[in-house]
């Protein structure tokens, strides 16, 4: 499929109603409101294609740039790349999950999150955030340097409450994430997020919540204090 072809599908399967539901979610135009389901058999026909990912993803389309993610070869993702990438992700679901997915699988997400996490743009420091989140569930921890993520937990402590906010909610995620899949700093994390207490973030006015970090992390190791990695991300 070209570019051409998917965006006029893309189009076709545009739904009006959904999209007023995923404005107050953070999306922005331009986009057409697809539903993920609906990008599956376009990205299972697809595959992988680093060329078309890319092509896609410039059209700065949120549903062209969410498919983009799904079809992007990962491990062809240069450093400019992801951060051409990161720039343009103003819609929250591509700052939170798109860029973070791809760039955790490439050969550059650790050093591409902790440069975009002191990013002065909201949306690029949030997606810093979410990369850290999508490397602590998917590495092993042997390959997770944990003195950095130490003073990253120190960093959250001291900075959450400040933060802007998106910046929060990733924050956020990313002491959940940490906490349930790298044992070593579970008990570190869940005393970390109990001195935060609260975290609030403006979900604009929809029904969403801000989940407890520790009351998740909890939940998430009641069985069994090691939780399995995540295979993937992308979904």
């Amino acid at each position: 499929m070209t570019a051409k072809e998917i965006m006029a599908e893309l189009k076709s399967l545009g739904d009006e109603k959904l999209k007023k539901i995923l404005v107050k979610h953070g999306i922005k135009e331009p986009f057409f409101a697809v539903k993920v389901a609906d990008l599956k058999p376009i990205q299972k026909k697809i595959k992988k294609d680093y060329a078309l990912a890319n092509e896609l993803y410039f059209t700065k389309n949120a549903d062209a740039m969410y498919l983009a993610g799904l079809i992007a070869d990962d491990e062809k993702m240069t450093k400019k790349d992801l951060q051409a990438w990161v720039e343009l992700a103003v819609s929250d679901n591509i700052s939170a999950y798109t860029v973070p997915w791809v760039a955790a699988g490439s050969q550059y997400g650790f050093e591409m999150a902790m440069k975009w996490i002191n990013d002065k743009q909201e949306h690029i420091a949030a997606a810093g955030w979410s990369t850290l989140s999508g490397l602590v569930s998917l590495k092993p921890d042997a390959e997770l340097d944990m003195k950095v993520l130490k003073s990253l937990i120190d960093r959250v402590v001291k900075t959450i409450h400040s933060s802007r906010n998106r910046e929060r909610s990733t924050m956020n995620g990313f002491m959940i994430s940490l906490g349930t899949y790298v044992q070593p700093l579970s008990k570190e994390v869940i005393a970390a997020a109990t001195k935060i207490g609260p975290v609030f973030v403006d979900k604009g006015g929809t029904a969403c919540k801000t989940p407890s970090a520790v009351e998740y992390i909890k939940k998430a190791t009641a069985k069994s204090p090691v939780v399995a990695k995540k295979k993937m991300l992308k979904c």
